[in-house]
């Protein structure tokens, strides 16, 4: 099934050229803050997004003054537009341990899983739950208005949806220890120095900069990239050894894509190359051009 531009259960999407989707989560009035229901619509619009060639990008945003602020702690169910009302099961220590399993840290699995690249445009408040999807993605660019962080302790509570996994990832041990404990929240400046994001811009020209780099991420080698994006994922959790031979397997398989035979002719041509030839309908190079290791002999 293709992904469908329209409104779900808390978020609009919509399609730019070249495949680019745009998740855009429109609950302003309670600054984002996520449902059941709303997690739920997420997780199956990115298996549908992962099965669909044309896309090749995900850009998630915020309306309003908020990317993603956290759940909605008053309001656990919704309404999906999709399917009836899903029960977000914190009745018992059972049913939350069931529904952070099957539902909250689904989403940010489903990110992390995605082949496609993901851009975090980040406008307004991400925290908690919007704060781990944020550091999920691939790419975070953040308005100087931005305010990012876990500070689940604030409540009492932990950062349950993976939040915690990811902030090491990002930070180091001593930080994340550091910015969760210390229940930081930071503006879009200070999680630049942190390392939190790849870009802080201006607030008025934050969705123009996302586009921009999601269009020239969008241009490149596909497969090579969702390869390599796999690649580097595993990289944390392998040996040296283990990550040599990982490289090789993909390698052999992207070393002799028609993407791989354009690159090396777009360089001897002293051209920009033209991928995705099987995404836009074109007629890809012959294989019997030039291989990608002949392209410095020529």
């Amino acid at each position: 099934m293709s992904v469908r531009e329209g409104e779900y259960c808390g978020f609009l999407t919509a399609i730019e050229e070249p495949g680019i989707l745009v998740v855009t989560f429109n609950r302003p009035e309670s600054l984002n803050a996520s449902t059941a229901a709303m997690k739920r619509d997420l997780v199956e619009l990115l298996t549908q997004t992962q099965m669909d060639d044309a896309i090749r990008i995900v850009v998630f945003t915020g309306q309003g003054s908020a990317f993603w602020a956290g759940d909605d702690l008053k309001g656990y169910g919704g309404d999906s537009v999709q399917v009836p009302q899903i029960h977000h099961g914190h009745h018992n220590p059972s049913g939350t341990y069931n529904g952070l399993r099957t539902i909250s840290q689904a989403v940010n699995t489903a990110v992390r899983n995605l082949d496609k690249i993901s851009i975090a445009a980040i406008n307004g408040f991400a925290i908690q739950t919007g704060f781990s999807l944020a550091l999920a993605c691939d790419f975070r660019i953040a308005s100087r208005s931005a305010k990012l962080g876990s500070a689940t302790l604030r409540f009492g509570l932990l950062p349950d949806e993976g939040g915690q996994w990811l902030l090491v990832q990002h930070l180091g041990v001593a930080k994340a220890t550091d910015f969760m404990m210390r229940k930081r929240i930071v503006d879009g400046e200070t999680a630049h120095e942190l390392g939190l994001v790849h870009e802080v811009v201006a607030d008025d020209s934050l969705m123009d900069e996302t586009l921009l780099l999601a269009r020239e991420l969008a241009n490149g080698p596909q497969v090579a990239m969702r390869m390599l994006k796999r690649s580097i994922l595993l990289a944390a959790d392998l040996t040296w050894d283990q990550s040599l031979d990982e490289i090789a397997a993909k390698t052999a398989v992207t070393d002799h894509l028609p993407d791989a035979r354009e690159g090396a002719a777009a360089f001897i041509e002293k051209r920009q190359p033209q991928f995705n030839g099987w995404l836009e309908g074109r007629v890809d190079p012959p294989m019997d051009g030039p291989a990608p290791w002949e392209a410095d002999s020529k």
